[in-house]
C-alpha cells in the first residue's frame, strides 16, 4: 500500500512538473493559428513566452530544492502572475497557461497567501472568459469583475477541497509510515520475545530437572538412607547380643521390618505417591505411629502432643511435617544419646508447627556443615529438611548447645486440603 502511494505520488510530481510547459505550448499554438480574427504581436508573444518558460524552468525545474524557501517562492509566484497577465493581454488564449497559477499557488505559497494567488489567477483567466482585453475596454469592466469574483469563489472552494484532500493524503501517508514503523518495532519485539521465551523454556526445564533431583535426594534420604541407617543399627545391636538369642532375634526382626518399610517407601517415592503412613490416616496419627515405632526400635521414651484444631492439610504440608519428624528422630537416634524426646504438633489459624525437643548431648550450631547436620559427616539431614520447609514458604529453626539438648521447629503455612499452593 505504501509502495503504491509512493508510485502515485511520483507520477503526480512528474505531471505537475511537465504541465506548465505543455499548457504554455498549447497556448502559444492556439494564439498563433491564423484561423482566429486576432491581431497578435508575434515578437512580443514569442519573447514573453520564452521568458515565461525560462522563469518556470529556473525556479522550479532546475532548482526544485528552492520550493522549501518560502520568500523565494513568493517572488517566483509574483513573477509568474505578472508574466501570465502579460501573455493574456497579448493573446487571450494564454488563459490556458494561466491555470498554472492555481497549481503553483498550492505548491509555492503558504497560508492565506494561497487564496490571494487564487484570486489573482482568477482575475487573469477572467480576461480570457470575456474575450480578451479588447472586449473589456468599451465598457465591459463589470462583466470582467463579476466573472473574476465568481471564478475566485469557485476556485477557492475547489482549492480548499483539494487542500483538505492533500492534508488527508499526507495524514494517511504519515499514518502508513507510523504503522510501518510500529510493525517493524513489533516484529523486533516478537523476535526478542521469542528468544526470551526460548531462554525461559530452557531455564524452566533446567529448574524442573534441578527440582526433581532435589526431590529425589530428599525422598531417598528420608526413606532409603534412614531405613538403611536403622537396619545397620539393629544389626549391630544383634551382633552385640549374639549370646542372648531372644534379644538378638528381636533386633533382627526390627531390621527386617525396617527393610520392608524402606522398600515400600522407595517404591512409593519412585511413583511420586505420598508416604504409606499418610495414605489412610490423619497427620497426627501418622506422626504418632512413627513416634511409637521409633521409640520401640530405639528404646527411647518419645511422646507426641497435638494442640489446636487438627484438620486435613494439603498433601505437601503433611508430607513435609511427617518427613521433618522422621528426620529429627533419626538425628536423635544417631547423635543425641537422649533419654527422652518430646514432639508437639500445633495447629494454628495460619500455620502448622512441629517442634521436636530432646534432652541429649546437643551441639554447637556453628559447627554444622553446609548441607548437613553436626556429626553426620555432611549428610543431607537438616539441609533437606530446610529445603522441604522453604518450598512451602515456611521456616526451620534449630536451637542447641552442648549438654543442653536440641530443639527443632518446622513452621509451614496452614494450606487446607484441596487448597492451591
Amino acid at each position: 500500500m505504501s509502495v503504491e502511494a509512493d508510485r502515485g505520488e511520483r507520477r503526480e510530481t512528474a505531471f505537475l512538473a511537465a504541465a506548465p510547459y505543455a499548457l504554455l505550448a498549447v497556448s502559444t499554438v492556439m494564439a498563433l493559428l491564423p484561423v482566429w480574427d486576432l491581431e497578435v504581436h508575434l515578437p512580443a508573444v514569442l519573447g514573453l513566452t520564452l521568458v515565461t518558460a525560462l522563469w518556470v524552468a529556473w525556479f522550479v525545474t532546475l532548482h526544485p530544492d528552492w520550493l522549501r524557501h518560502h520568500r523565494l517562492m513568493a517572488l517566483y509566484y509574483v513573477g509568474l502572475t505578472v508574466l501570465s497577465a502579460g501573455l493574456v493581454l497579448l493573446a487571450p488564449w494564454y488563459g490556458i497557461f494561466a491555470f498554472t497559477g492555481y497549481v503553483h499557488a498550492a505548491v509555492c505559497l503558504r497560508g492565506p497567501w494561497r487564496y490571494v494567488g487564487v484570486a489573482a489567477t482568477s482575475a487573469i483567466t477572467a480576461v480570457t472568459y470575456v474575450g480578451g482585453i479588447e472586449a473589456i475596454r468599451p465598457g465591459g469592466w463589470w462583466q470582467w469583475a463579476v466573472v473574476s469574483v465568481v471564478a475566485t469563489v469557485l476556485s477557492s472552494i475547489f482549492f480548499h477541497l483539494a487542500d483538505a484532500a492533500d492534508r488527508r493524503g499526507a495524514a494517511q501517508k504519515q499514518a502508513l509510515a507510523d504503522l510501518h514503523e510500529a510493525n517493524v518495532k513489533l516484529e523486533a519485539a516478537l523476535a526478542e520475545n521469542a528468544g526470551l521465551h526460548a531462554q525461559l523454556l530452557v531455564q524452566a526445564r533446567e529448574a524442573g530437572v534441578h527440582d526433581e533431583r532435589q526431590r529425589m535426594a530428599r525422598e531417598i534420604h528420608d526413606t532409603l538412607a534412614q531405613g538403611l541407617a536403622g537396619i545397620v543399627t539393629q544389626l549391630q545391636a544383634a551382633e552385640q547380643t549374639l549370646g542372648e538369642p531372644v534379644t538378638a532375634r528381636r533386633h533382627v526382626t526390627n531390621a527386617m521390618d525396617l527393610a520392608r518399610e524402606s522398600l515400600t517407601e522407595a517404591r512409593r517415592t519412585v511413583h511420586a505417591v505420598q508416604p504409606e503412613v499418610l495414605a489412610g490416616a490423619r497427620l497426627p496419627d501418622a506422626i504418632g505411629d512413627v513416634v511409637r515405632r521409633w521409640s520401640d526400635v530405639n528404646g527411647v521414651d518419645a511422646v507426641l502432643t497435638t494442640t489446636g484444631d487438627p484438620r486435613p492439610m494439603h498433601a505437601d504440608v503433611e508430607v513435609t511435617l511427617l518427613r521433618a519428624a522422621q528426620e529429627a528422630l533419626t538425628n536423635v537416634a544417631k547423635h543425641a544419646r537422649a533419654g527422652r524426646v518430646g514432639l508437639t504438633l500445633s495447629y494454628m489459624e495460619d500455620v502448622v508447627t512441629l517442634d521436636v525437643r530432646d534432652d541429649g548431648v546437643g551441639f554447637a550450631p556453628g559447627t554444622l556443615r553446609t548441607g548437613g547436620t553436626g556429626g553426620t559427616g555432611g549428610g543431607f539431614g537438616l539441609a533437606g529438611m530446610r529445603q522441604r520447609v522453604q518450598r512451602l514458604a515456611g521456616r526451620l529453626d534449630v536451637e542447641s548447645e552442648p549438654g543442653g539438648g536440641t530443639a527443632i521447629s518446622a513452621t509451614v503455612p496452614a494450606i487446607p486440603a484441596g487448597g492451591g499452593r
